[in-house]
């Protein structure tokens, strides 16, 4: 039986990610800050684990020994919101998450499959990425420092002769928690069908998937806009 670990399973993709998994077969552990969510999950094991705790990679290690081994380890974890007016208190928490608290658990689990000798890293980034947005600047630079990092690992994992398979996931909007307030997105996706896709990423050992073609449509017009027409849009 495969073993895989959901952080961020409480809620949203993270959520049906697990669900799709469990049908599947495999034995899965989930871990959350709300651990009375994961309950209803029917997992094979949970752990409450806070990414920003400094403990967080401790926490991961014995999920992952209640489950008896890993083989999949599934990132759903992260915080973003519009911060146009640059609050200090957003930019700074969304860097804890996303980027300290993002390198703290990929690391652990990279450093998981190194002694294991195999293993498939699998974490949800964002489109946001793609270009530093105005209205979000914390979450888009987190968002391509964690594809970054990703990436780097990727290499360093090949230059060390490791199997280790790394799938970053770039959806647009979906209708989460993460989205709840008065602005109107367009484009939303339900998180069930993003789920399944993410379940052929996986399965399918890719790279990156940007979800769906409609935003891998909007990133290659993004890549291609000039930086001094970047600058001057109103988003």
């Amino acid at each position: 039986m495969k073993r895989a670990i959901v952080i961020g399973a409480s809620s949203g993709i993270g959520c049906e990610v697990a669900k799709l998994l469990i049908a599947e077969g495999w034995a899965v552990g989930v871990a959350a800050r709300r651990e009375d969510s994961l309950q209803m999950l029917g997992a094979s094991a949970c752990q409450r684990i806070d990414v920003t705790n400094e403990d967080a990679g401790v926490q991961l290690r014995r999920l992952i020994d209640k489950l008896g081994g890993m083989d999949l380890f599934f990132y759903a974890s992260g915080i973003g919101k519009q911060n146009r007016e640059l609050s200090a208190d957003i930019e700074l928490a969304t860097v804890q998450t996303n980027a300290i608290g993002f390198t703290r658990m990929i690391g652990e689990a990279y450093r998981y499959f190194a002694e294991k000798g195999e293993g498939h890293i699998a974490a949800i980034t964002s489109i946001a990425g793609t270009k530093g947005l105005g209205p979000a600047p914390s979450y888009s630079a987190t968002k391509a420092m964690q594809a970054t990092y990703l990436q780097a690992l990727e290499q360093q994992a090949h230059q060390r002769g490791l199997s280790i398979h790394f799938t970053d996931i770039r959806p647009g909007f979906v209708d989460t928690a993460l989205l709840n307030g008065t602005f109107k997105y367009p484009m939303l996706m339900k998180p069930e069908k993003v789920a399944k896709e993410i379940m052929y990423a996986i399965r399918h050992h890719q790279h990156v998937r940007i979800i769906d073609w409609r935003y891998r449509l909007l990133t290659a017009l993004w890549r291609r806009i000039p930086k001094a027409v970047w600058r001057k849009l109103k988003l």
